[in-house]
């Protein structure tokens, strides 16, 4: 059995800026998982991201998206807002300049064990390491409101993760559930692939066309990672208003650029609406939404975002870690080096959010979580 000193589950965004952090510092590590899967294959093509060039991967600051625009003659003024594509291919430029090597293998089971623990693979090998980083990501959370998932039947539903090609739906008319940025780029993308009716049901109003303003968001990720109690140790009030900052400018504003292409004559946004019933015949859905509309759709896509709960992942359900942590509302309970109540089990990403804040749900704050984890096992080394 293998064993190294830090197994990071998770190729993404998070995993990769924590291995090119522990392999700064020298750390033994090893990477589990398919480079940007998710990314690849639950974004939709022709995505546009709402980051800039300032959210890159590395926490070292050198192999920067600035850095890998230069070898290809361009700056950050040329491609942003950043595509999809661009930012796939940054990532593949960020693994070969680090000499990143993941191993294309998914932990199916994860067990604590005398002197750390013990993963096993889907090929049937096991893993043995003294740590472990779960950069989960979003990957096990898709959320689908209950209420509006139970009136309509499962062949006929799906989440946006699940529309990587927007084409296939073309000829159809679809009914996007969701009021947000993700519910809106995707009904432009079904509507330019070809969907011959989009419409867009979400139960508030439509967010405004403003340009999120996030200036004041590196500043303080750098203050976090340079002292990672300090969010921690707000007042609850002060937290509180941090977050409905970054919600007011992640959530509660849609890109300008979206707002011409919303002009699609396919397109129908439906404000203040939600679904009350739906009839299935042989060829459609009969859908009556909360307004009264009568609507014959052959697709309901919720857009609906995504909700942390553990019990959701395989790996953890199915291994004897699930019963040892702690939880609240779905989340692990971390300490100030993003470690769980398990010692030697850190979670990032999105499952940090409760403790770390809803950054956390973003790509800005990857570099802020490589550099507290890998301080705190740089110590635990030392000491």
């Amino acid at each position: 059995m293998h064993q190294t000193d830090l197994l990071i589950i998770g190729a993404g965004p998070f995993g990769l800026a924590m291995a090119a952090e522990a392999q700064a510092l020298g750390i033994d590590h090893l990477v589990l998982g398919e480079p940007m899967s998710f990314w690849r294959k639950h974004m939709p093509a022709g995505m546009i991201l709402r980051s800039a060039c300032d959210w890159h991967l590395d926490p070292s600051d050198r192999d920067t998206l600035e850095s890998f625009l230069k070898t290809r003659g361009q700056t950050p003024t040329d491609v942003e807002p950043l595509s999809l594509a661009l930012y796939l291919d940054y990532a593949h430029w960020f693994l070969a300049q680090k000499g990143i090597v993941s191993r294309n293998a998914h932990a199916v089971r994860l067990d604590q064990c005398k002197g750390g623990f013990r993963a096993q693979l889907d090929g049937g090998d096991e893993l043995g390491a003294e740590h472990v980083l779960l950069a989960l990501g979003f990957a096990n959370f898709a959320h689908t409101p209950p209420d509006q998932a139970a009136i309509v039947p499962a062949p006929r539903r799906s989440h946006s993760c699940d529309c990587s090609q927007p084409g296939r739906f073309a000829g159809l008319r679809v009914l996007v559930v969701g009021g947000r940025q993700s519910a809106f780029e995707t009904s432009v993308l079904l509507a330019e692939a070809g969907a011959s009716e989009v419409h867009i049901c979400h139960r508030h109003d439509t967010p405004a066309f403003i340009l999120s303003d996030w200036t004041w968001v590196n500043p303080m990720l750098e203050r976090m990672a340079r002292q990672p109690s300090w969010y921690r140790g707000l007042p609850h009030d002060a937290r509180d208003r941090l977050n409905e900052r970054f919600w007011a400018e992640g959530r509660l504003k849609l890109e300008p650029w979206l707002a011409p292409r919303l002009q699609h004559p396919a397109i129908h946004i439906r404000p203040r609406t939600s679904i009350e019933e739906v009839e299935e015949s042989a060829s459609a859905l009969q859908v009556r939404l909360s307004t009264g509309v009568q609507l014959e759709v052959d697709h309901v896509l919720f857009a609906t975002g995504y909700k942390v709960d553990l019990q959701r992942v395989p790996l953890l359900a199915d291994g004897n870690l699930l019963n040892r942590l702690e939880t609240r509302d779905g989340f692990p309970m971390l300490d100030i080096s993003l470690q769980t109540s398990v010692p030697g089990l850190y979670m990032t990403s999105l499952p940090a959010a409760r403790d770390f804040g809803l950054f956390f749900a973003f790509t800005s704050s990857v570099r802020t979580s490589a550099q507290i984890i890998g301080r705190a096992l740089q110590q635990g080394r030392i000491a």
